[in-house]
């Protein structure tokens, strides 16, 4: 089995990495227009087997966000499943992946246009996050997360990740690892690609669906592994700014970040500066369920080979 990507995905057909073309004119290099999802495939190395991870929720997603970007019908759900695994199994991969699924506007049409809708897959190696405990240091953006009524903040389309990319760099440069987006009513919202969690008073608190974040599927399954593991209600509500450097512990989530402790915010330590105990163990717990590991969530596992 294979470590490298050699082949991807396009319009139906598997074919050589480097054969993934799409034209320079066609909408979706001109305007955006396209909408993505990122997928894991867990590698459980004493199974040889390969997990995705979810695919049914991120397939509806993706679904979803087609829907409302009015894109023209394109393959089935059954179509899309049947091209992710023989993918992974082209690649032969025996190591952990990220795949991304991507719908986009080909062809040479103008800025309405609602087809055709490309399809394009691509999965490279990409190891898990969890193994790592170091905390991430955020700053408060002076960017603020688009509404509702400007993109669809709650679906993965292409054009909103100019806002998380505008945040993602200021905070880089500011010299800070991730940057934390406050919405127009300046409650939090997310951060570029994951979404914010924290712990204080012992309950666990993340903004509701309604702060303009994306619908994380790793949000939702922060709250389940929360409740079933350990007993712990989340609350959706709006969050203030100064609550979350008031927190006992702060954490952001997404399919490629996984669960990642942040010890600062704006320079101030969160808790005592160190990655917290409940953090700790939802890490622990979503990354033995992800590989299969850890038995329960049998559904959430999709097998490749």
């Amino acid at each position: 089995m294979n470590s490298t990507a050699q082949f991807a995905y396009l319009n139906g057909q598997i074919v050589p990495w480097n054969d993934a073309k799409v034209h320079v004119f066609a909408p979706v290099t001109k305007y955006g227009i396209g909408v993505f999802e990122g997928i894991r495939g867990y590698w459980n190395k004493d199974a040889r087997q390969m997990y995705l991870f979810r695919l049914a929720e991120h397939l509806d997603r993706f679904a979803f966000s087609r829907k409302a970007m009015r894109f023209d019908l394109g393959p089935s759900r059954e179509e899309l499943t049947e091209a992710l695994v023989s993918l992974c199994r082209a690649n032969a991969f025996c190591t952990t992946v990220h795949i991304r699924m991507m719908a986009f506007i080909d062809g040479t049409g103008d800025i309405g246009a609602t087809g055709p809708v490309g399809i394009a897959i691509t999965a490279l190696p990409r190891q898990s996050a969890q193994g790592s405990i170091q905390g991430a240091s955020a700053q408060i953006s002076s960017w603020m997360r688009m509404p509702d009524n400007v993109m669809p903040a709650r679906i993965k389309a292409n054009a909103n990740y100019h806002n998380a990319r505008l945040a993602t760099m200021q905070a880089q440069r500011d010299g800070y690892d991730v940057a934390f987006l406050l919405n127009t009513r300046g409650k939090l919202a997310e951060a570029p690609a994951t979404c914010v969690f924290m712990v204080r008073d012992g309950q666990l608190i993340t903004p509701s669906g309604t702060n303009d974040i994306l619908e994380s599927i790793t949000r939702q399954t922060v709250i389940e592994l929360a409740r079933s593991h350990f007993g712990l209600l989340t609350v959706e509500r709006d969050v203030d700014r100064t609550e979350l450097i008031l927190a006992d512990e702060v954490f952001h989530c997404g399919t490629g970040a996984e669960i990642a402790p942040v010890t600062s915010i704006d320079r101030i330590p969160v808790g005592n500066g160190q990655p917290g105990i409940k953090t700790q163990q939802l890490m622990e717990v979503y990354g033995a369920v992800a590989t299969g590991k850890n038995g329960a969530y049998a559904l959430w596992r999709t097998p490749v080979f």
